[in-house]
């Protein structure tokens, strides 16, 4: 009976499957509002303002790798397993590819750099999990199933400048990821005022550099999934950078009265 269910419930989303993911990626549009609204009032209950009251907690690096994995396996997956009508177009697998690469960083480089890092409470690492997982289906999917790229003389500038978009974006993230690991030197505590990089004009540089780097993925791509992710990533992180702007202005007299939040010279 069970079996049978699922089978029918498998029938079902593979024969809706392209509607599906059309709803699925409203609905990242409406939780990414959601969360900004939400953020504007409170902050996430992870990282420096971590908090009881989420479940217990869980490692830093743990929570990262389990996180951020289904967001890099799923698409070898679907590669491998999947029917995929647009597996052959190289322009496609380009496209999963930069999706693929970047979690294959934030899943096995970024969290084995963490130095110490706050534990991350359960219900915020489940919420992480259950995105990474679904989203992780959603993009490379309908770009292996659905999605049409086309490397065409119209399209030449806008795939080469969102490919600039997006290597740019991650490497400020990584640079600016690496730039506030060694903040500290050994044996010491507390928090420091960031500098160099992107630090220099921005106090969220790091989410300043995933930002860019998903909006660049959505002008690769070119399909409305890739731009609802884009929506919720700046709507999920834009919050955050700001609160950090904040954090950092209370605490430090000294803080640059020129840095901007999220936006150089303007947010």
């Amino acid at each position: 009976m069970a079996i049978t269910l699922i089978e029918n419930l498998a029938a079902t989303w593979l024969q809706n499957e392209e509607t599906i993911m059309y709803y699925v990626s409203c609905i990242f549009l409406i939780w990414g509002g959601l969360l900004l609204l939400s953020l504007s009032q409170t902050t996430a209950p992870y990282g420096r303002y971590s908090r009881s009251g989420w479940g217990f907690l869980v490692p830093a690096k743990f929570a990262w790798i389990v996180q951020e994995f289904p967001s890099f396996a799923v698409p070898i997956l679907l590669f491998i397993y999947a029917d995929c009508a647009k597996a052959n177009n190289k322009l496609n697998l380009f496209a999963v590819g930069l999706f693929t690469f970047h979690y294959f960083q934030r899943t096995f480089i970024f969290p084995l750099l963490i130095r110490g890092g706050k534990p991350t409470p359960l219900i915020p690492f489940l919420v992480a999990v259950f995105f990474c997982t679904l989203n992780g289906y959603i993009q490379p999917g309908y770009i292996l199933k659905y999605a049409d790229l086309q490397w065409t003389p119209q399209t030449y500038p806008r795939i080469i400048a969102g490919t600039i978009m997006f290597f740019t974006g991650m490497a400020v993230n990584i640079h600016s990821d690496h730039i506030l690991r060694n903040l500290r030197k050994p044996g010491e505590t507390g928090y420091k005022i960031p500098r160099g990089g992107m630090f220099n004009y921005v106090s969220g540089a790091n989410f300043f550099g995933e930002i860019l780097e998903w909006w660049g993925f959505a002008i690769v791509n070119w399909t409305f999934p890739a731009f609802c992710f884009a929506v919720f990533t700046m709507c999920n992180i834009g919050p955050r950078a700001v609160q950090h702007h904040r954090w950092y202005k209370d605490k430090f007299e000294d803080y640059p009265k020129d840095r901007k939040a999220i936006i150089p010279f303007l947010l």
